[in-house]
């Protein structure tokens, strides 16, 4: 058995962990390669109501292992507390969970810098999610990060600690805010490591292993495609690799065992945050659709930008991904409305009539498109009670096919509600 990815093939917010979590029941090991918890993930299962931003979604599973490998930037409390809230449930996870010493740490400082960054950019700001993310992969590249490797050592963690705050209160102190206070540092991260001990173990052997015997590991991507740090809408982006093949560097799986991508995409489009967005409709049609679609940020609560359903864009991520097969969500959001639209490609003012595709520009480039759209009939009934595709209404059988004619991959899931057993797979 090989690896299969799970990957948002948008700008995130896909319900990809409700595909997980749904996929999790036969996996040995559901694994996280990338981001931190600026990833929030849904999922409602048996168990109740669960939103998670660090915890794969294997945790629902009994005999899964829950891994997070060193492309993943923790924030101890965050984990803790999720740690504590799944056990709360019934849920046993310490001893199925698996943390690479590797890990490079959230620390207070990262928020703070985030916030001098966003303020000092006015309106061309990148409306982050304030989690420090961007500033601890910063970090990490410039040889200023610190581990969990290093909170096992009091001596290193405290030489490394103080470079970083002489570093980093100079900066605050140059913009009025007060510095940090070693000792509070210190003792505060050393307090979180000694709760986390016990699950904080390289799993990279224990994958080599699973896959040497045939063992099934699901990988669970964070954010969405368009939100890579190489070929999303930079700078309104994150700082991470969001692709499937960032798992090759973000946990240690080869590229040649990865022989099964499902890109998730919602039946429309939504984005948080600054950026280009063609298809955004900024009209009742998009409120119509945030509200049924329930579309506040997970980890922000911001409300999503909403749009119609981009056939250029996802064709694109579908290409870079390498994704073998569509899951396609909040088919259900769309129930009721006469007219649909889906994007086929843009105008720009520089081309004349010609169609365009998003790799031709950059972000600035891409908020000067106009988008060129064809219209379907939508289904004037509800969709959220079905449990087969054959039983879908025959206008949103046409429209799941619209969608993998024109991205050119076949959709094998396709989810009316929330809930998981709401997930039809389609033969």
């Amino acid at each position: 058995m090989t690896a299969t990815a799970v990957v948002g093939l948008q700008w995130g917010d896909e319900a990809k962990g409700k595909i997980v979590d749904l996929l999790s029941q036969d996996a040995d090991i559901v694994a996280r390669f990338n981001g931190g918890d600026n990833a929030g993930h849904t999922v409602v299962n048996q168990y109740g109501t669960f939103k998670v931003r660090l915890m794969p979604n294997g945790f629902s599973s009994p005999k899964t292992i829950c891994a997070i490998g060193p492309g993943v930037v923790i924030n101890p409390e965050t984990l803790l507390n999720e740690v504590n809230f799944i056990q709360q449930k019934g849920i046993q996870i310490q001893e199925r969970l698996w943390v690479s010493p590797r890990c490079n740490l959230v620390m207070p400082y990262h928020p703070i810098l985030e916030s001098i960054y966003e303020k000092a950019k006015g309106r061309s700001q990148t409306g982050t999610t304030g989690r420090g993310i961007g500033p601890v992969f910063a970090d990490k590249v410039s040889y200023n990060g610190i581990s969990l490797f290093d909170l096992a050592d009091e001596t290193n963690f405290a030489e490394k600690l103080r470079v970083q705050l002489s570093i980093k209160n100079t900066i605050f102190e140059a913009f009025g805010l007060p510095p940090l206070d070693f000792d509070h540092v210190f003792s505060q991260k050393l307090e979180q490591y000694s709760q986390m001990r016990l699950f904080i173990r390289e799993p990279f052997g224990m994958l080599q292993e699973t896959l040497s015997r045939q063992g099934k590991i699901l990988l669970e991507g964070a954010q969405g495609a368009l939100l890579d740090n190489n070929w999303g809408t930079y700078p309104f982006c994150t700082a991470s690799v969001t692709l499937s093949g960032g798992a090759a560097a973000g946990l240690g799986i080869a590229p040649r065992w990865l022989t099964r991508v499902i890109g998730v995409v919602k039946a429309y489009t939504t984005r948080v945050g600054g950026g280009p967005m063609p298809t955004e409709l900024n009209d009742d049609v998009g409120k119509k659709i945030q509200t049924a679609g329930q579309e506040f940020g997970t980890v922000t609560g911001r409300p999503r930008r909403c749009g119609w359903f981009d056939a250029e864009l996802v064709h694109f991520t579908s290409q870079l991904n390498g994704a073998s097969e569509l899951a396609l969500t909040k088919l259900d959001v769309l129930d009721g409305m006469p007219a649909i639209k889906i994007c086929l490609g843009y105008h720009h003012p520089s081309s004349g009539e010609s169609l365009r595709h998003y790799w031709e520009g950059d972000a600035r480039w891409l908020e000067e498109c106009k988008p060129v759209y064809m219209e379907m009939e939508g289904w004037m009934e509800p969709t959220h009670t079905i449990r087969s595709f054959a039983g879908l209404p025959l206008k949103a059988q046409a429209y799941v096919g619209k969608i993998e004619e024109l991205v050119g991959v076949p959709v094998k899931f396709v989810s009316v509600a929330p809930e998981r057993e709401a997930t039809i797979q389609v033969a």
